[in-house]
């Protein structure tokens, strides 16, 4: 009896010690595998997704590049994807409602995981709280097919080159394109030629130093011209900063709107004249009137006009008016020569 117990007691010792090993290797393999430590060690959190691009349990969940938690599971939430995970409560200062996971990859053909941006200026999330997505970045199957459809444009446009069409065909197929560039580089490569032997303007701009100074000289006197007027020198100057002179020209402005206000209201006789018909064609007849007599006069009709061009009847009138006046003068000299007044009664 004393051997059978003895015996039963070395079992169950040995029993003991293989389901500790047991347990031990579990919680090695899950600390060693779980990339978030112990399940003690380890707090919930959830996101959503419009896609997940093949992402599936047990996905690596990264924080700054670093593996600290993994996915759990993944449900449909309407027409989005939530996402469970758990993480390392070693970085749940660095996880708050500022922080934005998105899909990644492992590589660049890798299977995709979840990386999350710190943001330790925010808010911690609680346990089972959910941290909002980040736009969806574009994925490789994107990105193949955008560099598919470049390589289509690009393959079109080698065609319509090689076919003459646009410039670059053109100047590729063309032969007369061909010769009207070399003509232009030929005449580019004269103009340079003729720039270094100082011909023409620009060529003694940039070679003659006479030229260069007497510029210099004239960008000089322009600045000290400016340097006057901002000084207030001169009348243009004080046109500037000259208040009352500035006040004198906007009251003298303001007058002539005034006046060409009342102009266009007709008020007084150029407003008139400009807006009423009726005394531009009285004006016209006068002037018509005044032309008809000048070319009368011109034409010698009637006695002014005779009287004008008519050199005899102008000395006869000129006589005349000699003999008045003499007769005029001989009266008041002697009135009883020419004033005899006879007085009879009866």
């Amino acid at each position: 009896m004393p051997r059978t117990r003895s015996l039963a007691w070395s079992e169950l010792k040995l029993g003991i010690v293989g389901v500790g090993a047991v347990v031990l290797a579990a919680l090695l393999i899950v600390a060693v595998g779980g990339e978030g430590g112990f399940p003690w060690q380890r707090y919930p959190l959830r996101t959503t997704f419009d896609d997940v691009a093949g992402l599936k349990a047990g996905a690596v969940v990264r924080v700054s590049g670093k593996d600290v938690g993994k996915v759990t599971t993944l449900t449909f939430s309407g027409a989005r994807i939530e996402v469970a995970m758990t993480i390392s409560k070693s970085v749940r200062p660095l996880l708050t409602n500022e922080s934005r996971p998105s899909i990644g990859s492992l590589s660049l053909l890798g299977e995709p995981i979840i990386e999350i941006s710190a943001a330790p200026q925010g808010t911690p999330v609680k346990d089972d709280g959910y941290v909002l997505a980040a736009p969806a970045a574009q994925r490789l199957t994107d990105l193949a097919a955008t560099a598919g459809k470049d390589l289509d444009q690009v393959t079109q446009l080698v065609a319509d080159v090689r076919a003459g069409k646009g410039t670059m065909g053109k100047l590729i197929t063309d032969q007369a394109v061909y010769d009207e560039l070399q003509g232009f580089l030929g005449a580019a490569t004269r103009v340079t030629q003729s720039l270094e032997s100082s011909h023409g303007t620009m060529g003694s701009l940039i070679n003659d130093p006479k030229v260069y100074t007497e510029l210099t000289a004239s960008l000089q006197n322009l600045h000290d011209m400016t340097t006057r007027l901002n000084n207030g020198e001169g009348a243009l100057g004080a046109l500037l900063k000259d208040p009352d002179m500035a006040a004198s020209l906007k009251a003298t402005t303001s007058n002539l709107q005034g006046i060409t206000d009342r102009m266009t209201k007709s008020d007084g006789t150029m407003g008139k004249l400009i807006n009423e018909h009726e005394l531009y064609d009285k004006l016209n007849n006068v002037a018509q009137h005044v032309d008809d007599l000048t070319q009368a006069l011109n034409n010698g009709k009637g006695s002014i006009a005779q009287l004008v061009h008519d050199r005899q009847l102008y000395d006869n009138m000129n006589s005349v008016a000699t003999e008045l006046k003499g007769l005029l003068a001989d009266i008041r000299k002697d009135p009883r020569k020419y004033l005899n007044v006879h007085v009879s009664i009866f």
